[in-house]
């Protein structure tokens, strides 16, 4: 239990830091969660289980990370690769491989080769990162525009398919979409908010409306 034994030594765990942790706390898992689900619906697999896979490793990385300053939580970056793992060998084959990609992590790190990053080249990480960032964007069309399912299984089918079917959005949900937006981005141009998480007021006034 590394980071908390750090945290612990400096003295985080006294009451008086209790307050602030757990609105912090409650913040993160009010965004996180949502994120999560999204994330496992784009990769192709039930939203309960990015439920699942969010408090697991919130927790684990919570105790047993290096150090308490270390942040861990559902990435974008993933989807790309998990979904075409899904697509290809199913759930069994995406636990399968998540279980072999923990213990290459893990002996990398006995074996002290984390450095070894360092020896990749600058534009192909820029660009392994730019591609994921333009497959996850065009990716959200479907679900930002409300657009029919998307069949195909390369990037430019799936392009192709919502280009021609971008006419066929459904108000509602696009206006939906682009409110959020516009409530993500509102604290970064409105002094008195900034305090206040973009994607949580999002979340909160979305799902008021909603509802």
């Amino acid at each position: 239990m590394f980071a908390a034994r750090e945290a612990w030594k400096a003295g985080l765990w006294a009451p008086r830091h209790w307050a602030g942790n757990i609105v912090a706390g409650v913040i993160v898992g009010v965004v996180a969660l949502p994120l999560a689900m999204a994330f496992a619906i784009a990769s192709g697999v039930k939203p309960e289980q990015g439920l699942y896979t969010a408090i697991v490793a919130g927790v684990v990385v919570s105790l047993f990370g290096g150090s308490r300053t270390q942040i861990a939580g559902p990435t974008g970056a993933f989807i790309v690769i998990l979904s075409g793992i899904v697509a290809e060998h199913g759930v069994a084959g995406l636990q399968l491989a998540t279980l072999m990609a923990g213990l290459m992590l893990c002996a990398f790190g006995l074996a002290r080769l984390g450095g070894v990053i360092r020896y990749i080249p600058l534009p192909v990480i820029l660009g392994f990162t730019a591609g994921i960032g333009i497959i996850i964007w065009v990716g959200q069309w479907q679900a930002f525009f409300g657009l029919p399912a998307v069949p195909g299984q390369f990037f430019h089918e799936k392009l192709w398919f919502l280009l021609r079917n971008l006419p066929k959005l459904d108000w509602v949900t696009t206006a939906f979409g682009f409110g959020s937006l516009a409530l993500v981005l509102l604290p970064r141009r409105v002094p008195a908010l900034r305090r206040i998480p973009g994607p949580l007021l999002a979340l909160v006034a979305a799902t008021m409306l909603q509802g």
